[in-house]
């Protein structure tokens, strides 16, 4: 074979083997596309009003006396959702039927701060505020209170909860006598 026909034959062998070098004639597939990432909101909604019911137990001194008892009673309020906080505030009115010292605790009153930290459909609290007790016989002064709860959501409007509070009025009504309250209560909250 001459040199012209050499040439000639590796120019038509890499015309004809070019395509194959080059890849198919089909279309590449495509890149998959992403799908966006998607946030799972770790914390429950807070914000919003609420009623509901108080069943508790209360342990009561004044002035060397001391009784205790079960009591009830209902609470109102108001959260609102900060992202990881939760701040809000509320009235609780507790009906009681607890001797002490001769004389029957009838009812308190509260008004109520709390500020808690979000664990989704979990609430955990601290709370503080003033309270006026009314005592038979004797009349009703104002103290304070402060305390710790758990609130968990069972439904988007249905909440389970305790608290513990510590309340202190002191000299009760010119009595000369302080009165303290360690109550315990289950709540159940309506919310909306």
């Amino acid at each position: 074979m001459t040199v012209t026909k050499l040439m000639i034959a590796g120019v038509a062998a890499t015309l004809t083997a070019a395509p194959a070098f080059a890849g198919s004639i089909d279309a590449a597939p495509a890149d998959p596309i992403p799908t966006p990432v998607q946030v799972v909101d770790t914390t429950g909604d807070w914000t919003g009003g609420y009623v509901g019911l108080n069943l508790g137990y209360a342990d009561l001194e004044a002035g060397g006396s001391s009784g205790d008892g079960n009591f009830y009673g209902l609470s109102a309020g108001y959260d609102q959702d900060l992202g990881n906080w939760v701040v809000g505030g509320g009235i609780d009115y507790d009906k009681l039927d607890i001797g002490l010292g001769g004389s029957d605790v009838e009812n308190a009153l509260r008004l109520k701060l709390r500020a808690g930290y979000d664990l989704g459909n979990g609430l955990v609290y601290g709370t503080a505020g003033a309270v006026r007790i009314d005592v038979e016989g004797v009349g009703d002064d104002t103290g304070f209170f402060v305390g710790a709860g758990y609130e968990h959501k069972v439904t988007e409007q249905v909440s389970l909860g305790t608290e513990v509070l510590y309340h202190k009025v002191n000299d009760f009504n010119n009595s000369g006598s302080d009165v303290e309250a360690t109550t315990v209560a289950a709540k159940v909250n309506f919310r909306f």
